[in-house]
């Protein structure tokens, strides 16, 4: 009896350390995260003289007008409607033709397939930031410049690696059973996965459509050289009209890009146990 008790108390010390660690470490990742955006949200409520003297205290006084103006702007709602317009055509874009490809890629045999999709997976290391130049070049050349379709076609491009890789997972996790049963009732390969493989891949399309969505509200670089109309400007484009050639409306835009993120960080808000389930739905299965 003695020798089990000594046994447990070195498993209880080290699970409790354990706990510890992983309390400490979750505390640091929290302010990592919080911090940036509580200054982000207080700067927005004090003036350019306040941020320069007291830039992590409270403001004092509070100044609501920097966010009152760009509430009121014109420009801050056409500039909300572009993020939305473009945010909402590139993930539709992105999900269907990725659950289509993620569909073949999963459910069928073919010649090359794994090495198909393995160019897929190496999209994942490919950083945008790298084909800016070739891609400008190659909108120029199809008239795509200031226009939504300039930057909805490469963000889709650009998102569907991720998506095919998290779709093809959970679709290879779905037994070949409920197919076969499918097919002896008459439903064919399109039927099949319009009518009951997409409703059943619901957290992994709600997964997909979250990335797609958030990383297009905060994409800056595509807008950037493709809108050279200000008509057309996004919410990340929008910063940029509170800057001149020597100076910035601090203040002004950190209420600015605070309004400009509370939309992606309430996708993700509301989404949260849908994203976790879809990323973790096929774990093991491909």
């Amino acid at each position: 009896m003695t020798t089990t008790v000594t046994g447990r108390r070195p498993r209880n010390r080290r699970r409790i350390l354990r706990e510890g660690v992983l309390q400490a470490v979750t505390i640091i990742v929290g302010a990592v995260v919080l911090i940036p955006i509580a200054f982000g949200v207080l700067g927005g409520f004090k003036d350019n003289g306040q941020l320069y003297a007291n830039p992590f205290g409270l403001p004092q006084p509070w100044v609501p007008g920097n966010y009152l103006d760009a509430l009121g702007s014109t420009a801050f709602w056409r500039q909300a409607t572009n993020s939305l317009v473009v945010a909402v055509a590139s993930t539709v874009l992105v999900v269907l033709v990725g659950a289509m490809a993620a569909y073949i890629f999963a459910r069928y045999a073919f010649p090359g397939r794994e090495v198909l999709f393995m160019l897929f997976a190496i999209g994942l290391m490919f950083p945008f930031a790298v084909a800016i130049l070739p891609l400008f070049v190659l909108l120029r050349e199809l008239n795509l410049l200031d226009n939504p379709l300039g930057v909805i076609l490469p963000q889709a491009a650009f998102g569907l690696p991720i998506t095919i890789v998290i779709l093809r997972s959970f679709f290879r996790s779905i037994p070949a059973e409920v197919e076969e049963s499918a097919v002896l009732d008459g439903c064919g390969p399109f039927r099949f996965f319009w009518r009951i493989l997409l409703p059943m891949a619901r957290p992994a399309l709600g997964t997909v459509s979250v990335l797609a969505v958030v990383g297009s509200w905060n994409n800056f670089l595509l807008p950037l050289i493709v809108f050279n109309d200000a008509n057309w400007w996004t919410l990340p484009l929008g910063v940029q009209q509170f800057q001149s050639q020597y100076s910035a409306d601090t203040a002004r835009i950190l209420a600015y890009v605070t309004l400009a993120m509370l939309p992606s960080l309430a996708c993700y808000a509301f989404a949260e146990r849908q994203l976790i389930s879809g990323l973790t739905s096929g774990i093991g299965k491909d």
